[in-house]
Formats: structure tokens, sequence, C-alpha cells
């Protein structure tokens, strides 16, 4: 079934991707810090929710999305197509660690991955849904050595995560050589424990920026998730 989203300034069809749109993909695409020129790498961009929202966001960046599943690649393709920044925009399939493989080390200045979430756990039926949701085809070890090869040393990486898994990746980057230079740890209410985990990633030792995010208050959306998402929500 087609099903499509409207953003104030593109359109997603999300029809056959293994993920569909989600608040989690949106909270990275308006959270990440990113450059205004240069390269950057969505990986696993799924139907192109976050290299549209990179893309809207900055100013003659080039933005390459990386993604494993044929049929997500057509929607992205698609959206792109449609989107004002065609022209900055291309979809590739291929798998992240092969086409690393033909790239020079230290010359991408901005990665955005919103990466399978779960390292266990039953998997779903569907092929291309249990590729989004499991780290069988991109464990989080071999997401952080890609980031390492790939960024140059100004660069950083943006990443969402559980909370559990989030907290994970933030210990092990260290070891190849990443460090945390920003977090949010995001809460649906101010009496739920923390959801998700927004990770921005560099190669330079630094203390942690340390942020929270409540989604909603009081039955409504918290003015903070309305003002960082308003660019993009039609009705925020």
């Amino acid at each position: 079934m087609s099903r499509s989203f409207n953003f104030k300034q593109f359109i997603i069809n999300d029809h056959g991707c293994g993920m569909p749109i989600s608040t989690d993909g949106v909270l990275l695409g308006a959270w990440a810090d990113l450059p205004q020129q240069g390269h950057i790498v969505d990986i696993g961009t799924g139907s192109g929710l976050l290299a549209l929202m990179t893309a809207q966001r900055t100013l003659t960046t080039t933005i390459t999305a990386i993604e494993l599943d044929s049929t997500a690649v057509t929607a992205a393709t698609a959206n792109f197509a449609l989107s004002p920044w065609s022209s900055r925009l291309q979809c590739i399939e291929d798998d992240i660690t092969q086409w690393c493989q033909h790239i020079p080390p230290a010359t991408i200045n901005s990665i955005i991955c919103n990466p399978p979430y779960f390292n266990a756990g039953q998997q779903a039926q569907q092929q291309h849904r249990a590729t989004a949701r499991h780290t069988d085809n991109l464990s989080h070890q071999q997401l952080l050595e890609t980031i390492r090869y790939l960024l140059t040393p100004t660069g950083n990486a943006n990443i969402i995560l559980p909370a559990y898994e989030g907290q994970q990746l933030i210990t092990q980057a260290p070891t190849y050589g990443l460090y945390c230079r920003r977090r949010c740890d995001v809460h649906t209410t101010e009496h739920k424990p923390v959801m998700r985990i927004l990770i921005e990633l560099t190669k330079n030792c630094s203390i942690t920026k340390q942020q929270q995010l409540f989604i909603h208050t009081k039955n409504t959306y918290s003015s903070d998730f309305i003002r960082l998402t308003k660019d993009f929500y039609l009705k925020m």
C-alpha cells in the first residue's frame, strides 16, 4: 500500500520500505549538527527522510544516501526527484561496508544514520523489515568502524538509538577513536524513562554536552519538541 507523508517542504512515500516514517527519524534529522557545505552520507536511508531533511537544512552540501534494500532505493530515488534539492541528492544501492571500499578515507564531512536497533530478539517475518530493525547486516561495531574510516578529522556523525543500545555504542566508541560530543536523552513524558538517545560522535575527545528532551507535556507536544521540529511538521 502506497503511503505518502507531507512535510513543509517535501513529500515522502515510504511504500515497501522496511521501516515507516517515524518520530525517531524526524528528531534525528532536526537535531543533527550539519555542515552547510561538503559531503554528507546518510547510512541506511530507507525512504530518504533523513537525506531530505539534511538537504532542507543545508545550503550546498552533496548528500549521498546508501541503502541495501532495492525497494527502498526505488522509493528514496523517487522522493528525491520530487524534492526541491534533487540536484544535491543521490541514492546508491549498496552495503555501506562495501561502498566504503571505493571511497578514500577521511573524506566525508558528516554522517547521519538511523541504524538497525536490535542486537538480539525475535525478527520480523518480512525480510526488508528485519534488515531495517536488526543488526545482522550492519552491527554497531561495523557502524563505528565505518564512521571512523569515512569522517574527516573535523567531521561528525549523528545517530539515534534506544537507550540501552545507545549507551552501549557511546561506551564502545572510544575503542574506534570516536567520542560523544553531544547526547540528548529523549523521554516521551517527564515521568517516563529515557526512550531514545540522540548521539553526536567526533574524532576529537571532549566533554560530552548532555541534553534532555520531553516529547509530550500535559497531553500536548512540549515547547522544546515543537521548537526542534517546527520546520518540518505541517501542524507545528
